[in-house]
């Protein structure tokens, strides 16, 4: 404490300090707190590659796969028309 300077400016001096220390240190765990957040935020949603991939890769892959449903589907049988009673 300083001789010199009254008691209540000292005060003040120190009260004031505390609040800017307190309140840098307040933003720095909230900036810490978001950048986490925006981490686990990363982690948890879905990744969209699929949507990534170039145009001729999709033309090319859903090309192959409407192949191999038309080769997987069997012939349909017609249904024979039932015969009506009189």
């Amino acid at each position: 404490m300083d001789d010199d300077e009254p008691i209540l400016g000292q005060m003040t001096d120190a009260v004031s300090t505390a609040a800017t220390v307190t309140a840098d240190a307040a933003k720095t765990v909230v900036k810490k707190a978001k950048k986490a957040a925006k981490k686990v935020a990363k982690k948890v949603t879905p990744k969209k590659k699929a949507a990534k991939k170039s145009k001729k890769a999709a033309k090319k892959s859903s090309a192959k796969k409407s192949a191999k449903k038309a080769a997987k589907k069997p012939a349909k049988k017609k249904k024979k028309a039932k015969k009506s009673k009189r």
